[in-house]
């Protein structure tokens, strides 16, 4: 069994996918859109501009795969409750990340040492989604 955390968008999913793939240094596996699919469940629902959204997409992070898509059929909700944490070597690490996704964010916990970490930053990405990075150790 393997927990693998996925992320839903609202026509916005290729644009997000190469953010994170810069920002982390991952790597996409796959990205299919839903003309590609061509699922006859999803067909009747599509607008023509819909036929270029993710149907399914796949980056793995540091040995993490995350699943990615874009939802035809539901409204796009930002959730605060839930978010991913990704946990750097380093502070800079931290900081590099952050710099590439921060434009348009809006800023939870800004970047700071805590007690359980040298540098911290929660924030909610251009696209509705909420991250946490931190360095693990905090003598980093």
């Amino acid at each position: 069994m393997h927990f693998v955390p996925t992320l839903n968008f609202g026509g916005q999913c290729r644009e997000a996918i190469h953010l994170y793939e810069k920002a982390f240094g991952g790597r996409i596996t796959c990205l299919t859109t839903y003309g590609e699919a061509n699922d006859p469940d999803y067909n009747p629902l599509l607008r023509e501009h819909q036929k270029e959204y993710v149907y399914h997409s796949e980056l793995l992070l540091g040995g993490q795969r995350i699943i990615m898509s874009d939802n035809v059929n539901i409204d796009f909700q930002t959730c605060y409750s839930n978010f991913l944490t990704i946990m750097c070597d380093t502070k800079e690490e931290v900081r590099r990340a952050y710099e590439v996704m921060k434009e348009g964010s809006r800023t939870i916990y800004p970047m700071e040492a805590t007690p359980y970490s040298s540098c911290r930053v929660v924030f909610v990405d251009r696209f509705g989604i909420r991250w946490g990075i931190m360095t693990e150790q905090t003598e980093r």
